[in-house]
C-alpha cells in the first residue's frame, strides 16, 4: 500500500523554487533541500528521485507562474504599446520587490545550468520561444489596428522586446534604482513608434 505525502508538494515546490534561485543549482545540497523544504531526505527521494528532477519542477512551476501572469495582462490590456508596457512594468515590479536581488531564476538558469544540461536548455528555450512569440501577437495586433507603424519586421521587435527584458533581468542583480528601469522601459516602448 502506498504511503500518502504528509508535506503539500506545492509549498514544497515553491520553497525549492527559492532555495535554487538563491544559491543556485550548484549550491544548493541536498542537505539544503532537506533543512529548507522542511521534509526527511527519504520523502525528498521518493517524491523527486534527486536534485535535479526537483529543480526541473521548481523551473517548471516557476516558468507556469510567469506564463499565466503574461497571459492575463495580455488577456486584459487595451492597446499593443499599453500591453507591452504593462508586460514590462510587471517584470520590474516582480524583480524590484526582491530585496535578495536574485534576478530572475530562469535567466539564472539559462546562465548557470543550461549550457551543460540538455534538459533544462530545452525548457529554456521553450519558455523563451513562449515568450518571443508572446511579444510577436501583441506586435502584430498593434500593426494591424495601425497603432504600430514604424515598418520593422513584428518578430525583430519581440526579439529586441525580450532582449530588454533578459538584460533588465541581469541589470536588477545589482541595482534596484527604479529609474534606470523606468529609462528602459521608456526606450524600449518608443521602439514601437
Amino acid at each position: 500500500m502506498a504511503r500518502t505525502k504528509d508535506f503539500d508538494e506545492n509549498e514544497v515546490l515553491t520553497k525549492a523554487i527559492q532555495l535554487f534561485w538563491h544559491k543556485g543549482y550548484n549550491g544548493t545540497s541536498m542537505q539544503d533541500l532537506v533543512d529548507g523544504l522542511g521534509i526527511s531526505r527519504s520523502s525528498l527521494y521518493d517524491t523527486y528521485k534527486d536534485k535535479h528532477t526537483l529543480f526541473m519542477k521548481a523551473l517548471e512551476s516557476y516558468q507556469n507562474s510567469g506564463a499565466a501572469k503574461i497571459q492575463e495582462i495580455i488577456d486584459h490590456s487595451g492597446s499593443a504599446k499599453e500591453t507591452i508596457q504593462k508586460l514590462l512594468e510587471l517584470t520590474i515590479n516582480d524583480l524590484l520587490v526582491d530585496k535578495q536581488q536574485k534576478g530572475c531564476f530562469m535567466v539564472n538558469a539559462e546562465v548557470e545550468v543550461a549550457p551543460h544540461d540538455a534538459e533544462v536548455n530545452k525548457l529554456i528555450c521553450k519558455n523563451e520561444q513562449q515568450m518571443d512569440e508572446a511579444f510577436y501577437q501583441v506586435i502584430r495586433k498593434g500593426q494591424a489596428s495601425g497603432e504600430i507603424r514604424n515598418g520593422q519586421d513584428a518578430r525583430a521587435l519581440a526579439r529586441f522586446i525580450f532582449n530588454a527584458v533578459k538584460g533588465m533581468q541581469v541589470t536588477a542583480k545589482s541595482t534596484t534604482d527604479k529609474s534606470v528601469f523606468a529609462d528602459i522601459i521608456k526606450l524600449t516602448v518608443s521602439a514601437l513608434d
